[in-house]
């Protein structure tokens, strides 16, 4: 029979591994093969005019007109942190989302205009 001190021990040594793994950052579970695609719509302007249109009617009532946030929930889309992510990354999290942290799944759109929201936010940065 485990002394009670001892199961307690247990449970929060377990809730806490638990409780690790869950804050892990989002950008850590991006898998390889999608780090390190390419967005097939990158240097063409018309796919960031597109891209800006999709970015209106999906991520600027968060985001801000000019993609900056609102500085606590809502990240800028500008900061040097986004510039360092992979198009892979981006489009990625798009279609994934974070729930948890206010951010819908994109999955809905199809991929076309993940990409183009992706050449959007690298024109203006």
């Amino acid at each position: 029979m485990m002394r009670p001190s001892l199961a307690l021990l247990l449970i929060a040594l377990s809730s806490a591994i638990a409780l690790g793994a869950v804050s892990a950052s989002h950008w850590e579970r991006v898998p390889a093969k999608d780090h390190a695609r390419a967005n097939p719509l990158s240097g063409q302007p018309d796919a960031a005019a597109a891209g800006a249109l999709v970015y209106r009617d999906h991520c600027q009532q968060c985001h801000q007109v000019n993609a900056q946030g609102d500085g606590r929930k809502r990240p800028s889309l500008r900061s040097e942190k986004f510039r360092n992510l992979s198009d892979g990354d981006l489009e990625w999290f798009l279609r994934q989302g974070d729930l948890r942290h206010g951010m819908p799944s994109w999955s809905s759109l199809p991929q076309a205009q993940r990409w183009q929201i992706v050449a959007y936010l690298r024109s203006i940065q």
